[in-house]
């Protein structure tokens, strides 16, 4: 269920919901929501604080049912951690943590009066965005491929209020836009590969275009991809049974002769590795292999919803990665669309192989202002960053800081790396004008210097989002980075 957003001046001790939601501070620090309604009740959350009942810690929640002297039938406190170190990323997580115990109770609708809390360095408009975005984050459920529950469900959150004044009204409604995004982007990495495969990929795609006047989409299979040159795509597409796309988005948003911005994904729908198989364990993790086809969608979606007035691209080459009798091998030496060859030394170094042929299309097709491309491509990226930023490589300055700018904004935050012709020399090839991979060191580096290769000329960056596209753990979904993110700059860009 998408959650419904608004906004409330209506005080805490008034509101006639189900349930309000106010912010408790360590040491018997109260919010000012938290106070007004201390006091309306006779004192009942420092009661419950001097008892230990409510501890403040940051993420803790407690709930006071049917509390005297407020309209509220049930008060949901959450702990807000120390207030001398409280910033910005704690504000997610508490967001993230009461919507969370707001989904485990009945009721269909709340009001927050965490957008109240103080935030260093953050106006209401932000408070409200990044409150939205952790709200629906947390109130998104997978159940795609659950067997339909017979028995009635008990009453959902569906409709969300936060404390703030109409000055936060625009950034509520680039905070929808953007979850619908992120939503988009999470059901479609979270399916498993014998549903998402290329073509079903490119159905969403169409489906999307279809619905919305100024966006078309363009789907090439396999023979005119062939026809035009894509030497290195198909070879990685060969050994499956499930045939290739190459997915173009446009949204014309902008003026009729402005260049578009242009979003590139890494589709790979499943990756087994080819011929270059990877170890069994985790294996089925890489059905999340297409998570920067499904960002970048995300985030196509989020700015065609919040109607930017700039005309975007975004270009989606899709595949499945698999062994078998037509397989590419390593050793092999293809020919690019840009004509340059590539020798092949792994096979699962197949992401890279892919976007070049795209990125040389999306070049040449449409002239673009800017190119970003987003891709689970590098284990190394994980190894150097972990789960928490997304790898970013650019040879232009002013575009890396534009885009750690976005990441800062929204909390979904990137980390430069360097992309230096220093270590152009790891991919040369005694058989081709380039290898596919540079060796053991600097993996995540050496794969943004391949993709430089063709992408000559054009305003480039790459973001490697292998560590941040999806949560650890059997259990662990599609996070839809870096939807907001690319959002965030395409809305910056919009606002020059």
């Amino acid at each position: 269920m998408t959650l419904q957003f608004s906004l409330t001046n209506t005080a805490a001790t008034d509101v006639d919901s189900p349930c309000i939601v106010v912010g408790v501070y360590e040491q018997a620090v109260l919010g000012s929501a938290a106070e007004a309604v201390d006091r309306a009740t006779g004192g009942l959350i420092r009661q419950q604080l001097e008892s230990g009942d409510i501890s403040g810690k940051a993420g803790s929640t407690s709930v006071l049912f049917a509390p005297p002297g407020i309209a509220a039938r049930r008060v949901l406190v959450v702990g807000l951690g120390a207030q001398k170190s409280f910033d910005g990323a704690r504000f997610q997580k508490i967001n993230i943590e009461a919507a969370r115990a707001l989904g485990r109770l009945p009721l269909s609708a709340a009001v927050s009066y965490l957008t109240d809390v103080d935030v260093p360095g953050r106006d209401a408009a932000w408070r409200v965005r990044v409150a939205a975005l952790a709200s629906d984050f947390a109130a998104y459920r997978y159940t795609a491929t659950f067997k339909p529950r017979d028995k009635p469900k008990p009453a959902e959150l569906a409709t969300l209020a936060f404390a703030a004044g109409d000055e936060a009204q625009a950034a509520l409604e680039q905070a929808t836009a953007i979850a619908e995004g992120v939503r988009f982007a999470r059901e479609l990495a979270n399916l498993p590969p014998n549903i998402c495969n290329p073509a079903y990929i490119a159905a969403q795609a169409q489906a999307f275009a279809d619905l919305h006047d100024k966006v078309s989409c363009q789907v090439l299979d396999e023979t005119q991809m062939a026809e035009l040159g894509f030497g290195s795509l198909l070879a990685v597409a060969r050994g499956s049974a499930n045939k290739p796309r190459l997915i173009a988005l446009e949204y014309k948003g902008g003026e009729p002769g402005d260049k578009p911005y242009a979003f590139v994904g890494k589709g790979v729908t499943f990756d087994s590795g080819g011929i270059s198989l990877k170890p069994g364990p985790g294996m089925e993790d890489m059905k999340f292999d297409m998570g920067g086809a499904a960002g970048v969608m995300g985030a196509f979606v989020a700015a065609v919803k919040m109607g930017l007035k700039r005309n975007l691209v975004c270009v989606v080459p899709s595949v499945e990665n698999m062994p078998g009798g037509d397989s590419y091998r390593p050793s092999d030496v293809l020919t690019s669309l840009s004509g340059l060859t590539i020798e092949v030394l792994n096979t699962d170094a197949e992401g890279r192989l892919i976007l070049c042929d795209a990125l040389t299309w999306t070049a040449k097709t449409y002239q673009p202002h800017t190119i970003v491309d987003a891709a689970t491509l590098t284990g190394a990226c994980v190894v150097a960053l972990g789960k928490h930023a997304s790898g970013l490589m650019s040879k232009h300055d002013d575009l890396a800081a534009e885009l750690l700018a976005a990441g800062e904004e929204t909390l979904d935050r990137a980390w430069r790396l360097p992309l230096w012709d220093d270590y152009q020399a790891q991919l040369e090839s005694g058989f081709a004008d380039v290898a596919n991979i540079g060796g053991k060191t600097a993996g995540a580096i050496t794969a943004g210097c391949f993709l430089s290769r063709f992408t000559d000329g054009q305003r480039w960056a790459h973001l490697d989002i292998a560590g941040t596209a999806w949560e650890d753990g059997r259990k662990g979904m599609a996070t839809g980075r870096p939807v907001a993110l690319l959002a965030q700059w395409l809305l910056s860009q919009s606002e020059k």
